[in-house]
């Protein structure tokens, strides 16, 4: 018998050798990149991490010590060692595991907050709580690393915790000198300066985690789990915070990992279950990367920025191209920002890439420092809308609503990927203001041409009659034609627009609505302050009283899944909204519209 099969608890780890624990450890690795190639999902992260994980089990109590994860991806061997063996295999599936921590399947499992940095403000909270209800057996372990160092948030709270010298918090530094690239900046530097030292047999100086008020314990060799061990212990017994140095190797016992210097497997995708077909459409990141090497062969001042993911987001072929054009700041979205501005000041058109969930982080920024300037600056939302298997924090479905209340902002979606391109070109011409481009995960599909254009807008189907307005966002527009099928087969004549910029408000569709009988909009984000809600705002505010019914994700915190699944849970599916809106129409006899006028008369 396997012995990972006869670990149900962490207490389980404690009764085994080293060599014992060894064995252990290959066996996680080799369960780990055969689901994990099945499935998909962060791969890299989690081979580095397995002695270290180890490790803290054994020598830490959890859950009666507490250990927090900074970016919930690296807890796939901590799911093996706590009782989810059997349910690995549905990893990232509807029902199935988390493709991170997860308070819902362990009480090991304390946050979720996938998003990277904030561990540390986390630790500092608890440790202040327990500090304060008299608690001192229970030990407070913040395992930070993958890049997440870079981020600002995590030296805030460095700040408050090597302020505190008598509140006993470990701060477990994974260094394994990547996040999904080579870490940058100055830290990288100096973390090298401190493995360079242990390595030549000296003792570090000049170290950064002392002067800030911190303990300090290694480099220790993140793969030796005797050493680990034992680093942890002097952490333990030396009181107050302490940083733990360890050193590890991203995608550590898989050569393919190993061997790819681009990201070291990072994120693998799920295998396939048939080849893809004979001119299938590229995913929108490709296109966006196509279209941005073009641009910036044109146009000399376009800078591109990139928060440590310049191949996810399609930034790799233009760094490749224009590499003094193009800016890593490391795990830092509000400093990418803020530096975006600055850029502008300098005669730049920076365009900032990131996935839409990191977008929340920088909200402050588009507001006082892009907006508030007037500042031409292009950002570009990877994975908008529902992303599917990545779960809750990385649905893309919060940017609309906070971006819409940014004044002077411009907001497109295209539909399609011809879309992606125009509007991409659009917005860097763009020179009065903040532009935002948005396209989800996957699949562009296949282009949906229009059959009229009036005023900025697109008309994707124009059936007789005015009975229903459509007005689809993005990539809504497949569903959006769909729905006016079922409903022309149900006597309907439902007319479909694509307004292409979706903020501000397209004044002429406001007007045209005022010739229907109702209006329904359907978008890939949230419905609270979302694009119908500013659509409904618009006719109200022109004194149109079309009633307008808006489809859209719910004011919910979304289950991992695929996206067809997500959408199917949250009603955008042809068969739902086709039925809702007969549900809330009159016979179709009642609702004839206005024949014989053009869209806009």
């Amino acid at each position: 018998m396997a012995l990972l099969d006869e670990i149900a608890a962490p207490r389980d780890l404690r009764g085994l050798s080293h060599p014992q624990l060894d064995q252990l450890s290959s066996e996680i690795r080799e369960l780990m990149i055969e689901a994990v190639c099945r499935s998909g999902g962060h791969l890299g992260p989690n081979l580095g991490v397995v002695e270290l994980t180890i490790a803290l089990h054994r020598v830490f109590d959890s859950p009666r010590d507490t250990l927090l994860w900074d970016i919930g991806h690296q807890t796939y061997v901590q799911k093996l060692l706590t009782g989810r063996r059997a349910a690995f295999g549905g990893l990232r599936t509807r029902d199935g595991l988390s493709g991170y921590a997860s308070r819902a399947e362990s009480e090991h499992d304390v946050i979720e907050n996938s998003h990277a940095s904030t561990v540390l403000g986390y630790a500092d909270g608890l440790a202040r709580a327990r500090e304060l209800s008299g608690e001192t057996d229970r030990a407070v372990v913040a395992v930070i690393g993958d890049g997440s160092l870079t981020g600002g948030l995590a030296w805030e709270g460095l700040n408050n915790l090597g302020g505190a010298p008598r509140r006993p918090v470990i701060v477990v530094l994974n260094d394994n000198e990547r996040s999904y690239a080579p870490t940058v900046g100055g830290l990288a530097a100096h973390l090298g300066r401190l493995r360079a030292a242990k390595d030549d047999g000296g003792t570090p100086g000049g170290n950064v985690f002392e002067e800030f008020g911190f303990g300090y314990v290694g480099p220790v060799d993140g793969h030796d789990i005797a050493a680990v061990e034992d680093a942890l212990g002097r952490a333990r017994a030396l009181g107050g915070p302490v940083v733990v140095h360890v050193v590890t190797e991203k995608g550590r016992g898989w050569e393919t990992a190993e061997t790819n210097e681009l990201d070291r497997c990072h994120v693998v995708r799920a295998t396939p279950t048939s080849a893809p077909a004979p001119g299938a459409a590229p995913a929108w990141t490709s296109v966006f990367s196509d279209e941005m090497v073009r641009i910036g062969a044109a146009r000399s001042d376009v800078v591109a920025i990139t928060a440590a993911m310049a191949e996810p987001v399609g930034l790799l072929e233009f760094q490749r191209e224009f590499p003094a054009r193009t800016v890593d700041v490391g795990i830092a979205e509000q400093h990418a920002a803020a530096a975006a501005a600055g850029l502008v000041l300098g005669g730049m058109h920076p365009v900032l890439a990131i996935y839409a969930t990191f977008g929340n982080r920088m909200i402050d920024q588009m507001v006082t420092d892009i907006a508030l300037h007037n500042a031409p600056v292009t950002l570009v939302m990877d994975r908008a809308g529902v992303t599917g298997d990545d779960g809750a924090s990385h649905n893309g479905m919060w940017d609309l609503t906070l971006f819409q209340a940014v004044p002077g902002i411009r907001i497109a979606a295209p539909r399609d990927g011809t879309r992606l391109r125009e509007l991409l070109r659009e917005a860097v011409s763009w020179d009065q203001g903040p532009t935002v481009l948005r396209f989800p995960k996957g699949s562009t599909g296949a282009d949906m041409p229009a059959i009229d254009t009036t005023d900025g807008f697109d008309v994707l189907h124009n059936a007789p009659g005015r009975d229903l307005l459509i007005v689809s966002v993005g990539p809504m527009a497949r569903l959006a034609l769909e729905v006016a099928e079922r409903l022309g087969d149900a006597g309907i004549g439902a007319t479909v627009v694509d307004p292409r910029w979706i903020a501000p408000v397209n004044p002429t569709l406001v007007k045209a609505a005022a010739y229907f009988k109702q209006v329904i909009t359907i978008e890939d984000s949230g419905r609270v302050g979302g694009v119908g809600a500013a659509f409904a705002q618009a006719l109200g505010d022109a004194g149109i009283g079309t009633p307008v019914r808006n489809f859209g994700l719910p004011r919910e915190f979304l289950d991992h899944g695929s996206r067809a699944q997500v959408l199917a849970h949250c009603g955008l599916t042809a068969d739902a909204v086709t039925a809702e809106v007969l549900a809330r129409t009159p016979s179709a006899s009642a609702v004839s519209g206005i024949s014989g006028r053009t869209l806009t008369s």
